[in-house]
């Protein structure tokens, strides 16, 4: 795959580290666990939408932008690095913030990434849960283009084809890595939310024909819906890549179990996965994204389902420790 067809802008610090999770391995028995650090991408300290945005940001620029909108919920990591990255680029950025967690606490709609939005100099508008957020994001567009201004206008999340890229990127990146260091990897596993992570990630691995198998672990929706979204955009991105056979519908796993009652509330298995990381492995993981996931992981490596103790499983870590501000009190009453 020759991405270099399009444009892309250097905001990432890559290659991130692949490197082993040895004591988790030993606590757990096994498979032999490793972790991709996308929480080391670097731009406003990190996470997996800043691949995403290399391309996204390219293409706003290349568009004549003066100004990117973008959405996501109130402690949303991408709108975080949406914002940083237009600050880096010169550009304007507007957020749209959707409150989706009930009952939140002060420091949920101040702390922890809504702070570091406002430090990035970002306009930030509040709207209910429910709200359709792309009409929303067009009607600031409309606002902008009728002040004379350029909008560009970014999915939440970053989730197109474009974004997507982003993680067909570090797909062949990973693989490079693991052939360097001679590791044969059976599975990647990782957070799925709006979609583009996973399909960047299946795309990168089927493309390159790597027989490794992605395990995505839902953090929003049920597992029917979550692979049918997938699979809509990892189609579209094939098709966009030029992936010969395109994406089936069979190579999009999705497990829902682990939402628990919703987007951004903890579960216990959250916390004692966030826990487990921090203190066997000196590891930050999110309340949101990956801190679900790694919960999805442990639990079914305890149960025996999917992983053999052969296997080698790799952790994609989206990043996200900004949000553990917001979520303190969760996390230490435990």
């Amino acid at each position: 795959m020759h991405l270099s067809r399009f444009p892309r802008i250097k905001l990432c610090h890559a290659p991130t580290p692949l490197e082993p999770m040895e004591r988790l391995t030993k606590l757990l028995g096994g498979p032999k666990l490793y972790v991709k650090r996308d929480d080391c991408t670097g731009l406003a300290t990190g996470g997996n939408k800043t691949r995403k945005l290399e391309f996204l940001m390219a293409d706003a620029l290349k568009q004549g932008a003066d100004t990117v909108i973008t959405q996501g919920a109130v402690q949303s990591n991408h709108a975080r690095q949406t914002a940083a990255a237009a600050c880096k680029l010169g550009l304007k950025c507007e957020i749209i913030l959707e409150r989706r967690v009930k009952d939140a606490t002060p420091a949920y709609e101040n702390s922890g990434n809504v702070f570091l939005d406002k430090l990035f100099g970002a306009g930030i508008r509040h709207v209910a849960s429910g709200t359709d957020m792309n009409a929303a994001m067009e009607k600031v567009a409309e606002e902008i283009r009728g002040k004379g201004g350029k909008p560009y206008v970014i999915p939440g999340g970053g989730s197109n084809t474009i974004g997507a890229l982003g993680y067909v990127a570090s797909s062949l990146e990973m693989l490079h890595q693991a052939n360097e260091m001679g590791l044969r990897i059976d599975h990647v596993v990782h957070a799925t939310g709006s979609t583009g992570t996973q399909a960047g990630v299946v795309c990168g691995l089927e493309g390159s024909n790597s027989g490794i198998l992605v395990y995505g672990i839902s953090v929003r929706q049920p597992k029917d819906k979550q692979e049918e979204a997938v699979h809509k955009l990892a189609s579209q991105t094939a098709e966009m890549l030029g992936i010969k056979g395109g994406v089936t519908r069979q190579m999009i796993v999705a497990n829902g179990d682990y939402v628990g009652a919703g987007y951004g509330i903890p579960t216990p298995g959250m916390v004692e996965a966030v826990t487990l990381a921090a203190r066997y492995e000196g590891l930050l993981l999110d309340p949101v994204y990956s801190g679900k996931a790694m919960a999805g992981l442990i639990d079914l490596i305890r149960k025996g389902q999917v992983f053999s103790k052969k296997d080698t499983v790799v952790f994609l870590h989206t990043g996200g420790s900004t949000g553990l501000f917001a979520y303190e009190d969760a996390l230490l009453k435990s």
